[in-house]
């Protein structure tokens, strides 16, 4: 299934030549596909930019894979796709394709090998970490794992669903239609993964990558950066209200769930993992750089 069949391996993605009529604008280039040369085609009547792609949707084979903010394997890692996400393509070399996540239209580099022709998942891992076995035994070849949020496509065989690159057992993972009643239980699972600067869940994960797979999997789209985050999702908590399960704390460049009224739910590089401790414990740490350490307080579903 990999590599070989995917149409983009040796061509370049279209491109469209485009006249701007009026002036071009700024857009935040972390989530508008625009760079020197190229720009999503999306953006022609927005942005003036050499050349135009049509974007191309691939679907993440690895495990999880890193989006980078460059095509080298020292860039810094703003992103992570998880298996069955999409990436929306338009460019593509021989190690590298550059375009955007399809969950949050986050932009960046990802490696070639990592991304395979688009596909319709029907299931989604729901452990912490799922064991992909070579056959439809407990005691098989382990081939590879999964990370909580993996998607795939498979059909069930006996205690297992069956896909392509092996067999998920059925404790580990649930039909993508299955509904999740509580997004903070989800976020709860990841609880002492390490934390990871820009990681989703794939062996790590960080603060917003936290709220934003948890709250995913009730159907909420939420941006990929904190700051984004406290823009644009919830509505604001006055500042002597109770907090409550699944209010979320915004500091500077940091973001947690509170998991009930006191406790703080988050992926942290203090700890170097995702805990829950007291919230004025947090604030208290925070004190000593930031005099006013909250600096927004936020509701989902309010």
């Amino acid at each position: 299934m990999k590599g070989s069949n995917t149409p983009l391996r040796n061509a370049p993605p279209e491109r469209t030549r485009f006249k701007l009529q009026g002036r071009s604008v700024a857009l935040d280039r972390r989530v508008h596909a625009a760079r020197g040369d190229l720009a999503d085609l999306s953006l022609a009547g927005t942005l003036f930019s050499a050349h135009y792609a049509r974007a191309v949707p691939l679907t993440c084979v690895a495990a999880g894979t890193p989006i980078l903010a460059s095509a080298s394997p020292t860039a810094e890692a703003v992103s992570e796709l998880l298996r069955g996400e999409r990436f929306h393509a338009l460019d593509v070399t021989t190690d590298w394709a550059w375009g955007f996540c399809g969950h949050d239209g986050y932009v960046g580099y990802i490696r070639r090998d990592a991304l395979d022709v688009e596909e319709q998942a029907t299931h989604r891992v729901t452990a912490a970490v799922a064991p992909l076995f070579s056959g439809p035994d407990i005691k098989s070849t382990i081939a590879d794992y999964w990370p909580q949020g993996a998607l795939f496509t498979a059909e069930a065989q006996g205690d297992f669903f069956a896909c392509a690159e092996g067999f998920v057992h059925k404790r580990h993972a649930e039909p993508v239609t299955q509904e999740e009643p509580d997004w903070v239980a989800v976020a709860e699972r990841h609880l002492g993964q390490p934390y990871v600067w820009g990681g989703r869940g794939h062996r790590g994960i960080d603060c917003s990558g936290l709220v934003q797979v948890a709250l995913g999997r009730i159907g909420m789209a939420v941006p990929r950066d904190t700051d984004l985050q406290c823009e644009g999702i919830g509505t604001p908590i006055d500042n002597d209200a109770r907090l409550q399960r699944g209010d979320l704390i915004f500091f500077p460049g940091h973001v947690g769930i509170m998991i009930d009224g006191k406790t703080l739910l988050h992926a942290n590089a203090f700890w170097m993992a995702v805990v829950k401790e007291p919230l004025a414990d947090v604030v208290a740490r925070l004190a000593t750089d930031h005099p006013s350490p909250i600096i927004a307080r936020r509701r989902i579903g309010a």
